[in-house]
């Protein structure tokens, strides 16, 4: 099994404390980070371009990275401008080139671009991981933000799409396969 790491949206104009149990994800995608980068597992960012005009917008700092989560050099970074990290970016065929079979995912919306990134990641044959309280959204006006977050990563991705487990499990696997 050779894993990466993708790190979905989690750019500084949206990576805002408003967003659902925040320090939670904050510190669970930090530990991921680094858990990946002591074991050797690739660590890939994705960035979402909207011109729909909410602020996602190349060469402005919200763009950009969230702090916390920082790329460091030679991290591979991959522009989307659509829900699924798959669709127009690259990403597939890099991630074939390098004989990568699975990937953990964590990030930004949970409801829009990681779910989008599950199922599309599915689609192409990819094992798919979801470490919990590592993905995050907002309140929307059908549910709120702790119904989507249960709704995904509790019934809709487990047995379907992904493999939902804590982070610490997540982190033990790539410690321990140096996925």
């Amino acid at each position: 099994m050779k894993a990466a790491l993708l790190i979905i949206d989690a750019q500084a104009l949206i990576t805002v404390p408003e967003l659902y149990r925040f320090d939670e994800f904050e510190s669970n995608t930090v530990k991921l980070i680094e858990t990946a980068r002591e074991s050797g597992t690739e660590v890939i960012y994705i960035r979402h371009e909207d011109t729909g005009g909410n602020g996602l917008v190349k060469g402005t700092p919200g763009f950009e990275i969230y702090e916390a989560f920082a790329p460091r050099e030679g991290e591979r970074i991959f522009d989307k401008r659509v829900n699924s990290a798959f669709r127009d970016t690259g990403l597939t065929g890099y991630l074939r080139e390098r004989q990568t079979d699975t990937l953990i995912i964590a990030g930004l919306q949970t409801d829009y671009c990681i779910d989008a990134s599950v199922k599309c990641g599915f689609e192409h044959h990819f094992g798919i991981i979801v470490p919990g309280y590592a993905n995050t959204t907002f309140d929307n006006p059908y549910m709120t933000a702790e119904q989507t977050y249960r709704f995904y990563n509790g019934w809709m991705w487990p047995r379907r799409y992904a493999q939902c487990m804590p982070v610490g499990e997540v982190c033990g696997l790539m410690k321990k396969e140096a996925l």
